[in-house]
């Protein structure tokens, strides 16, 4: 097969994918939301609509992670419309990094302009505390690969795609905002990602510290560099559930990071929810939304 067809078949695949979601909702939504490692409660705050199984919907992965419950989410926030991902797929699991960030060319297609991601991390920067909240400002690509790697399709996105601002400033002085009401202060920081599944050891959070990663996990970097990608605003957040001080690292398990990043979902919540009522409140979204 060349290159073309492989091209072709993508935006094949798409149109698939959002055909049979069509066939199950005609809902659009202009804010997209994909929920980490413990931080699939947000789906509480939702007026849902309508809940798609990921194995319902053609060419989607199925997250082989327990805590990710693997639903396309369509409902109200806020009286907002929005899309949610109740679980992500990792490139721990075996996906490549196009199949990773298919679901975001869908939410594309649906009509999605901004997207709110969410992940559970481990925090480098010693002023993070596990339950604290970081508003992703930059990040580190340390996953040995790209989804843009290959031909590039210029019917989705550009062949080299800028990246000074892969998260929208607009969007975190938004963030900043909404945050006087959300109990606890909201960190900026730089995450940094790496395959995983294994933690990582002392000197790679030493290594990490030094090269200027405040956080460090396994997600979010090919879903956001995907949006971009395609003209999606990203807004991110990082919740810091471990320790990660190589000079007083102490052994973790993923129980007590997910009771961690469970503790710490009401806040992130309230802060989603708030930036949401936000955008619609300032027109930014809605029938009547500007530019952010």
């Amino acid at each position: 097969m060349n290159m073309d067809m492989q091209l072709t078949e993508l935006r094949q695949q798409i149109k698939e994918a959002v055909d049979v979601i069509r066939t199950k909702t005609q809902s659009t939504a202009e804010i997209g939301i994909i929920l980490g490692s413990g931080l699939g409660e947000l789906v509480k705050e939702i007026h849902i609509e309508t809940e798609i199984s990921f194995t319902d919907i053609p060419h989607f992965p199925v997250s082989t992670v327990e805590f990710h419950a693997g639903k396309l989410i369509f409902g109200k926030i806020a009286d907002i419309k929005t899309v949610t991902m109740q679980g992500r797929f990792h490139y721990y699991e075996g996906y490549s990094m196009k199949q990773i960030t298919f679901p975001v060319r869908v939410m594309k297609e649906l009509g999605v302009k901004i997207l709110i991601v969410s992940n559970a991390c481990g925090g480098i920067n010693a002023s993070m505390k596990p339950g604290d909240i970081m508003v992703i400002t930059d990040h580190i690509n340390l996953l040995g690969d790209n989804p843009l790697i290959g031909m590039n399709d210029d019917t989705l996105g550009p062949r080299f795609p800028d990246m000074s601002e892969p998260y929208n400033q607009e969007l975190i002085r938004i963030a900043d905002e909404v945050s006087k009401d959300f109990n606890g202060t909201l960190h900026h920081g730089v995450y940094a990602a790496m395959s995983g599944p294994s933690l990582e050891t002392a000197a790679e959070y030493k290594f990490l510290r030094t090269i200027g990663a405040d956080a460090i996990g396994m997600s979010t970097i090919p879903e956001t560099i995907v949006a971009v990608h395609c003209g999606i605003k990203v807004l991110g957040f990082s919740v810091i559930t471990d320790s990660c001080i190589p000079e007083t690292l102490k052994p973790v398990n993923v129980a007590e990071i997910i009771r961690v990043a469970k503790q710490a979902e009401p806040k992130l919540k309230l802060l989603i929810k708030n930036v949401i009522q936000y955008l619609g409140r300032n027109s930014m979204v809605g029938g009547n939304a500007g530019d952010v």
